[in-house]
């Protein structure tokens, strides 16, 4: 899933390339990635792009008085065309959901890999009308030390879940989530409450940025590459810590996996994977 590094990166990209233009038309190929209905689609048409930011793991593309939400969920991305392709889009065929033409000829596609269709799009005159906006909490990379130890402090929950929960900390994901852990060498168990705020604040602050600075520069068809690249912990099941040189580890849940060392983060101890231990009883 696109998280903070990632998304800020495709913002670098995409500003100088489309605000300004005028938006020709936009079509509509996953009838479930459109999540509302007034203003109708069609709306952009004919409207000049004024802006471009991000909000948690959002894309936002800024119209006069309106703004397209874009969330990209676990396998979603832009594909931008310096000329988009020519005729009709087809419904329901292949990872495209939403194709937007510009004036200029160029324009950009957002997809979806897979077959499950995540992904969203919103047409909104307030931000506070997409539900999952609403609720952000502050940004991981505005939020200052005292806040961060303030959210530590109010809760129970295991620390990945609480740097993952965008109501309370947003931007940060299931990948990240799992580099800054291995980085500031605690357990993904550990619970919050335990945790040195102040520590953690600075490790989850330079995870990012670094990440930030590596990505900022790309275009969209290798920020994502990129970022793979960019993981020591997260997506290496099997292989060897760079820290330590012990084999990470993988605890699964239903919809998707932690990585983590257990040289580096829980004491030598493997963490308990139920999964797994079912497969082996």
């Amino acid at each position: 899933m696109p998280e903070l590094p990632e998304v800020d990166a495709l913002v670098a990209d995409l500003r100088p390339r489309i605000v300004g233009d005028f938006v020709e038309r936009a079509m509509v190929a996953e009838l479930s990635i459109l999540k509302t209905v007034d203003p109708p689609l069609e709306a952009l048409a004919g409207l000049e792009i004024t802006g471009l930011t991000r909000r948690g793991k959002a894309l936002i593309i800024e119209f006069d008085g309106l703004s397209l939400v874009c969330r990209f969920a676990r396998a979603g991305w832009l594909v931008w065309h310096d000329e988009v392709p020519v005729g009709p889009v087809k419904m329901g065929k292949g990872p495209l959901g939403l194709r937007v033409r510009l004036a200029s000829g160029a324009g950009f596609d957002l997809t979806e890999a897979g077959t499950k269709k995540n992904a969203s799009v919103a047409l909104v005159r307030d931000l506070g009308e997409v539900p999952a906006l609403a609720h952000l909490g502050p940004d991981a990379l505005t939020l200052d030390a005292e806040a961060f130890a303030d959210i530590l402090r109010s809760t129970k929950a295991h620390i990945k879940t609480v740097i993952e929960d965008q109501s309370l900390i947003s931007g940060i994901g299931n990948a990240f989530s799992d580099e800054i852990l291995h980085t500031a060498r605690l357990s993904p168990f550990a619970p919050a409450e335990r945790v040195d705020p102040v520590s953690l604040y600075a490790t989850i602050v330079r995870v990012l940025e670094d990440a930030r600075e590596a990505l900022i520069g790309l275009p969209a068809s290798k920020i994502k590459a990129a970022k793979k690249r960019l993981m020591r912990i997260h997506g290496h099941t099997g292989q060897q810590c760079p820290v330590c040189g012990t084999t990470i580890a993988e605890v699964s849940f239903a919809d998707k996996s932690l990585n983590y060392c257990p040289g580096c983060q829980t004491g030598g101890k493997r963490l308990s994977d139920r999964r797994m231990d079912r497969l082996l009883k």
